[in-house]
């Protein structure tokens, strides 16, 4: 078993380098300053991409994402619980007792305020 494990680590690692190479070898390679500007949606830039973001929208981005994998779980599962098992609606109810306990920690930290 772990003589298979190396052997596929070895012939992935293998073949990513191999086409790696192969292929900066084969494309042709003619920069030039238009080719090496960002690209925004055609406009050009007019300062540096590089500043502070506040963490705020990264917090409520996550919290966004969060609970629309939740909707996209549950709703399926609504739709055929009458089939289900049993297991399967404490499945779901586990589920989502660990969102809300998320979601509560994340209140009880101040994450979901927006100024501190």
């Amino acid at each position: 078993m772990l003589v298979a494990l190396i052997v596929f680590v070895v012939v992935g690692t293998g073949f990513v380098a191999a086409t790696l190479i192969t292929s900066r070898l084969l494309r042709p390679s003619n920069p030039s300053e238009e080719k090496l500007a960002s690209y925004e949606c055609g406009a050009e830039p007019f300062s540096q991409a590089w500043r502070q973001i506040n963490v705020h929208y990264y917090i409520f981005a996550i919290m966004f994402v969060l609970f629309d994998v939740e909707a996209a779980f549950l709703f399926p599962i609504a739709l055929v619980l009458n089939k289900l098992k049993w297991y399967a609606f404490g499945e779901v109810v586990v589920f989502v007792f660990l969102l809300f306990a998320g979601w509560l920690y994340a209140n009880r930290v101040g994450g979901l305020e927006w100024e501190r």
